[in-house]
């Protein structure tokens, strides 16, 4: 019977494109293993981007499970905090099909391992009553998770939700952090959201191991404070294996078969004098906060490549619009366009990010702090202007611009989170032009040599990934059917709730 790893990512675009490098990476060193990718179906995931993987990489099988439906959906969408919250929701009420499918899949291979995402944390329950290993893949970094594990730590420590402190927070190999900076859904305890995160992190310490999308000398001090236990220090530390930096190599997500229009116009730039804007899938701004950053472009006289969406719904410049789909150029100042045109370049909502940052013109790069962007940058040795927006990204600017010193940041209002036209045309000036900015350039380049070593033979990701994928072959890959899961984790009975871990204070 061959062996094989089921990997589960979260429904989000970014984790699943990196979880999907992870089998790849697996597959590249391992041929013998067949892995499946299991997709929830709710909401649907990318159909081009599947395709593009399974025409380029058949060993990988996409097993699609069957759609659920969400109670008060409505209402689980209606704040970013109820957004994530349906993300642990969605896997939790999976959890029916995930173990016919585990079940079923287990009669023509045997499963070694079972590789999750961190939303995923539902189907913990699922896999240890199959006896199942079970590995978290951290897709984010060292710092970010050192952070994630000691969240339990801080629960006990402060009495007071993140957002009602006042002091700095001081967690294990992690410079102090602002309240401002913990991400929103564990800022306030009273979520439910915050209860899924709590208990993921104690399910977390409880795996087979952590799989993170980092190398060791990336993140030495979260690295150092995760293997020296810190970071759980009321049990013990899975074994982590920093297996990256996995990053996509460009043209899979959203590009279609022609080279794009912005790298023509990238051809006929100056090297490394071009500023690059991007800020992922789900970075929306506001109609004035695009005036501010337009102005800001305007005034630094720096080239510039600009990935702009329209406002969200809500926003009120867009309402007083006609046009059901308006153009990005609707809500930026009039005459921007022409202005700049020539030293700048907008692209509507999409651009191949990884050719952009590969490119010899690009100097600089605005973005929210999105690993996969980190990484990508890094990979490719651009500076950063960090710009975060939401989850981890405000945690992940803090260890860039304070411990690693790779990245610059703005400064948002903190009044109302507005970052002004001055503010970026300062920054955008220190990346481009200033001895600071040149600084940040240099450790940047160092670091993607220092990557490069770490993928290559016997760099410390390829030796992790040995490690790994032997403790994966000595995996049972024998399942065990004949128990139930308690109907806390939606099996065997209603869907139940969530199981939450109590932590006494």
């Amino acid at each position: 019977m061959d062996s094989s790893i089921v990997l589960y990512p979260s429904p989000g675009r970014g984790h699943l494109a990196s979880m999907v490098e992870l089998a790849k990476h697996i597959l590249g060193h391992h041929p013998s293993f067949s892995v499946t990718i299991l997709l929830l179906s709710t909401p649907p995931p990318d159909t081009h981007f599947i395709a593009a993987v399974s025409a380029t990489h058949p060993s990988i099988t996409f097993h699609h499970l069957p759609a659920v439906s969400l109670p008060n959906s409505d209402h689980l969408s209606s704040s970013p905090a109820n957004f994530i919250l349906s993300n642990f929701e969605i896997v939790r009420l999976h959890n029916p099909t995930l173990h016919e499918t585990l079940v079923s899949l287990s009669k023509s291979s045997a499963i070694k391992a079972f590789i999750i995402d961190f939303f995923c944390n539902a189907a913990f329950g699922v896999t240890a009553s199959l006896k199942i290993p079970t590995y978290y893949y951290y897709t984010s970094g060292a710092s970010g998770l050192a952070s994630f594990l000691y969240v339990p730590a801080l629960h006990k420590k402060y009495p007071d939700s993140f957002k009602d402190l006042d002091a700095h927070i001081l967690m294990p190999g992690f410079p102090p952090v602002s309240p401002r900076d913990m991400p929103m859904a564990i800022s306030d305890r009273s979520l439910k959201v915050y209860g899924y995160f709590l208990d993921t992190a104690v399910q977390m310490a409880n795996s087979a191991g952590l799989i993170i999308n980092t190398f060791d000398s990336f993140e030495a001090s979260a690295l150092r404070a995760l293997r020296d236990g810190l970071c759980v220090p009321d049990g013990a530390t899975p074994p982590t294996y920093c297996v990256g930096p996995l990053v996509a190599t460009g043209g899979a997500i959203g590009g279609g078969g022609e080279r794009h229009e912005c790298l023509g116009w990238l051809d006929s730039q100056p090297r490394r004098s071009v500023l690059f804007l991007s800020f992922g899938s789900m970075g929306v701004f506001s109609t004035r906060q695009l005036k501010e950053m337009a102005l800001g472009l305007e005034r630094s006289g720096v080239p510039f490549l600009w990935v702009v969406r329209a406002p969200p719904h809500h926003d009120e410049a867009r309402g007083a619009l006609a046009e059901l789909k308006p153009s990005v150029e609707s809500f930026l100042p009039e005459g921007f366009v022409d202005r700049t045109r020539g030293r700048g370049m907008i692209v509507e909502s999409w651009a191949p990010q990884v050719e952009v940052l590969s490119h010899g013109s690009v100097g600089g790069f605005v973005t929210h702090c999105g690993w996969n962007s980190v990484l990508e940058a890094v990979c490719h040795g651009v500076a950063m202007l960090a710009w975060p927006l939401y989850a981890e990204q405000r945690l992940n600017r803090a260890y860039l611009v304070k411990e690693m010193k790779l990245a610059l940041s703005v400064k948002e209002s903190e009044e109302d989170g507005l970052v002004s036209a001055d503010e970026l045309e300062k920054q955008v000036d220190e990346l481009m032009r200033s001895e600071k900015g040149r600084a940040v350039r240099d450790r940047v380049l160092a670091m993607r040599d220092a990557a490069a070593v770490a993928l290559s033979k016997g760099g410390s990701s390829r030796s992790a990934l040995a490690e790994l994928i032997g403790s994966l072959e000595a995996g049972s890959g024998k399942v065990d059917v004949s128990d139930k899961v308690t109907s806390s984790m939606g099996i065997g009975g209603d869907m139940g709730s969530a199981s939450i871990v109590t932590i006494s204070t």
